[in-house]
């Protein structure tokens, strides 16, 4: 895991001061080595945070044997020790014992097809002196980032957009069309452009070649494909096949040469994990984990946010070294710029400052976490699928009419307040100026969704938070249940395997009795790492938001109207409204407009 950057220009050298201070500004991902490789018109950079083989053959870029193949690279290849030994069979040698040359080694063998083989989370720039061409290419879910962009003749790519801003034309203005659709809907890395005008990101499952650097069209490696069949797989088998996926998939993502521990917010997929990880313990004492696994969590003396009753339970179960902490209004306030910064680009809600309190907590005691991202979207983990599941029921009236009553006796509280929620964020987006764009992410039937919400509406923007919350404390993050084969399998299993009679993660909870507490297994909530949002918005960060909504600089926005937003606002600190998240998100506009744009222009 690691921080990379690079320059490509059409004509003349690359600008070693260019690529040093790109370099610089991903210092936080990579804090135990640097390097860079410069060669006419490119320049390559490294920022290291050593896992897999620590010593110095490892460090990167790296080379091939003859020098014509020149890596930068950023994620784990978990399946790097069996392409070693089908490679070594090929004829070829290896130096290290590092995944980074197995990459090398595999695009040796195989060209740009080699990504297809790799089972793990990646962004990497191979430059090819043959070809004279960079072969980009990035996993299939995009848990790893790559941004780029064109600027005088220049291709420039980095693992963060803060580095690309280096050079002084890059991301000179907002994206309004982006920054529009974060704005009304709290969705980003949605598409190929960001919130920077002229700041691009390389789709996920997508490779790129960059010629005398002008990039050609991304092009797909993977697609995933979810069916729509309603009925069909035999529970058992479902189940247990599900369950050996996990298993395998958490195997490989506990190879490591640095302490590994477990994110545990005590719902039922880091639950899961972490259950998981004590079998393996067991069967094979990985030597990254020890005796006893370390897990990090998340708690509030809040009961409504709380979920320590869950995390006692599973400690109790599996006997980790629970290591736990609580994120509090204060810390936020002095933590919350930076926080802006880290991310790039303004997030959805307070929710994420709960796991980059994890993520420090973890950082003092490992440098991998597991995590459980990526199972809601792919199991219809929330409860606001079930309308999409209903719709896919409309050709069969007795099984819609089954699971429309027994979703609505579930989840009845769940219902009765989206109703409200839906009410208050369309009035909000009132606030904004402009037009505002349409993008619904529950239209349509369950597959539809499901679809959406892993390549464009949710899963993305939680990669992208994750991805930053960890990396700020030197701290890679792993999340099995996006091994590409579990994604596979799942989107292959019919739809009653998701939800039925208004359970979600049917075929997981399956697979996971007897492995869990069934306290946790039969959980019907959803939290995961939350903030009291609501509660600090109305008391401890109110004297922020006045500040704020008052300020000169946030009344000549052109996004929205300054007196209407500072009036709803009072309207819900004084209890004659409910909560939306659109007003933070304003709020949190705002900060990153200072942050990445009026400061940069004070400094001209």
């Amino acid at each position: 895991m690691c921080g990379i950057a690079g320059i490509y220009k059409t004509t003349g050298e690359a600008d070693p001061s260019l690529l040093k201070t790109m370099s610089s500004r991903l210092a936080h991902r990579g804090p135990d080595g640097e390097g860079t490789y410069l060669q006419g018109s490119v320049g390559l950079a490294h920022r290291r945070l050593s896992i897999i083989d620590l010593s110095d053959l490892a460090a990167q870029p790296m080379a091939n044997e003859d020098e014509t193949l020149w890596l930068v690279f950023n994620g784990e290849i978990y399946n790097y020790r069996e392409l070693r030994e089908d490679l070594l069979r090929a004829g070829h040698a290896f130096r290290s014992q590092t995944d980074s040359e197995v990459i090398l080694h595999a695009y040796e063998e195989w060209g740009s097809e080699c990504v297809k083989r790799f089972n793990g989370m990646w962004a990497f720039a191979i430059y090819d002196l043959k070809e004279d061409h960079l072969f980009c290419s990035r996993d299939r879910f995009g848990i790893k980032p790559f941004y780029y962009t064109i600027v005088d003749g220049t291709f420039l790519f980095a693992s963060e957009i803060k580095a690309l801003l280096a050079h002084p034309e890059v991301g000179k203005r907002p994206n309004d069309t982006r920054l529009m659709d974060y704005l009304a809907w709290g969705v980003l890395d949605h598409t190929p452009e960001t919130m920077f005008e002229g700041v691009f990101q390389l789709p996920p499952a997508h490779s790129m070649v960059v010629r005398q650097g002008v990039p050609k069209e991304p092009t797909p490696y993977w697609d995933l494909r979810i069916s729509d069949a309603l009925t069909g797989a035999d529970d058992r088998s479902a189940a247990d096949r599900l369950r050996a996926l996990l298993l395998d998939a958490v195997r490989l993502r506990l190879r490591s040469d640095v302490p590994v521990g477990t994110c545990l917010s005590g719902g039922i997929d880091s639950s899961t994990i972490t259950a998981l990880i004590n079998d393996l313990i067991r069967q094979e004492a990985p030597s990254s984990v020890g005796g006893r696994q370390k897990t990090f969590s998340a708690c509030y003396p809040d009961g409504r946010f709380d979920e320590s009753r869950y995390i006692d339970e599973v400690v109790r179960a599996t006997g980790v070294d629970a290591h736990r902490t609580s994120p509090d209004p204060e810390a936020l306030k002095q933590d919350l710029e930076r926080l802006v910064h880290l991310q790039d680009e303004p997030f959805g809600s307070l929710s994420i400052y709960a796991q980059y309190r994890v993520m420090a907590l973890a950082g003092a005691h490992v440098k991998v976490v597991l995590d459980g991202q990526g199972a809601d979207e792919q199991l219809g983990g929330y409860i606001g699928y079930i309308v999409p599941y209903l719709r896919s029921l409309k050709a069969h009236p007795l099984a819609l009419l089954c699971e429309g009553v027994c979703g609505s006796y579930r989840h009845r509280g769940f219902f009765f307040d989206a109703k409200k929620q839906i009410a208050a964020r369309s009035e909000r987006r009132s606030l904004l100026r402009g037009a505002i764009p349409s993008i619904d992410r529950y239209s349509g039937t369950l597959p539809e969704v499901l679809t959406r919400e892993i390549r464009s509406t949710n899963l993305p923007s939680l990669l992208h938070y994750e991805d930053r919350n960890s990396m700020a404390f030197g701290v890679e993050s792993r999340v099995p249940f996006l091994d590409y084969r579990i994604a596979e399998y799942l989107a292959s299993l019919p739809l009653d395997q998701k939800i039925r009679h208004g359970v979600t993660k049917h075929v997981l909870r399956q697979a996971i009795r007897g492995l869990v507490p069934e306290n946790i297994r039969c959980r019907m909530d959803k939290m995961g790492f939350v903030t009291p949002e609501e509660v600090w918005m109305r008391e401890e960060l109110r004297p922020l938001m006045e500040d704020i909504l008052a300020s000169d600089r946030f009344r000549a926005r052109p996004y929205w109207d300054a007196d209407l937003v500072r009036r709803s606002y009072l309207a819900y600190v004084e209890g004659q409204v409910t909560y939306s998240p659109e007003i933070w998100r304003i709020v949190c506009t705002e900060i990153w407009l200072r942050t990445f744009f009026d400061r940069r222009e004070d400094r001209v």
